[in-house]
């Protein structure tokens, strides 16, 4: 099996990992397609892998009773399976995949016995388990205080992030569990931002139009946890047609 090129990686925290660390794990990363609606982590089950997506994302969904809600989104940016990393071999939450894509896949005890030989590799790791903990947090403050249309606007703009596309696969059903709202207020909030021309929604996919009106709609819910990602890792950004995006944006420089 070939072993993927550090510098022809879309997986960023692999990108800028220190070439040594990386050449450590190298070996061991298996590619691996991540296709729609894929569990890769069963809530309280054996993590068996960690994985770097490629493209595509993971959500990670707290439920109870068949009841679920989103409170993480992996993709391309981030590792599945921090848990790992903090002395855990399993996690309270299920992880699917909710926009299919392609990736690296690395076996469990793998990872943890490279990462404790491998200081940097091990602190590299750390501050993306950091960087997830800072998103977790603001989902759960923008959860808990604002509307609903803010909440949606921050939502769309982290799955634009990750998309690698303006246009993307989603239904309202689907919206309305990763929210933990009913299917109604979806529709009503799609409608809100349609109405200001931020997005297009259309039978199973929804097109970003504006990213700034979304911003601006988020109200600051959006950007924490992005920035925080800048100051750890640099600026992640992709093409898209003809103009560059700037995925996650560069927060104040450390004093």
């Amino acid at each position: 099996m070939s072993h993927p090129e550090q510098a022809a990686l879309r997986n960023h925290l692999l990108a800028v990992l220190q070439a040594d660390s990386f050449a450590t794990l190298c070996p061991f990363l298996e590619p691996v397609d991540l296709p729609f609606r894929k569990s890769i982590i069963e809530a309280g089950e054996p993590i068996s892998h960690a994985y770097f997506p490629e493209s595509g994302y993971a959500s990670v969904v707290a439920g109870l009773n068949g009841n679920g809600v989103e409170v993480g989104m992996i993709g391309r940016e981030g590792l599945v399976g921090v848990s790992l990393l903090l002395g855990c071999d399993r996690m309270p939450f299920d992880v699917f995949i909710q926009l299919a894509g392609y990736g690296l896949r690395i076996e469990a005890d793998r990872l943890r016995t490279l990462a404790d030989a491998d200081p940097p590799l091990r602190l590299h790791l750390l501050r993306y388990a950091h960087a997830f903990t800072v998103q977790v947090g603001s989902t759960a403050f923008t959860n808990a205080e604002h509307t609903l249309e803010m909440r949606l606007a921050r939502w769309l703009l982290m799955c634009h992030d990750r998309a690698g596309a303006d246009e993307f696969a989603i239904t309202h059903e689907l919206l309305s569990v990763m929210l933990g709202v009913r299917r109604a207020g979806v529709t009503t909030a799609l409608h809100v931002l349609e109405g200001i021309r931020a997005i297009r929604s259309r039978r199973g996919s929804i097109t970003v139009l504006s990213r700034e009106k979304l911003e601006q709609l988020a109200d600051g819910g959006y950007a924490i946890a992005e920035r925080e990602y800048a100051r750890l890792f640099g600026q992640l950004s992709d093409q898209r047609g003809s103009t560059v995006t700037n995925l996650f944006r560069r927060g104040p420089d450390p004093s």
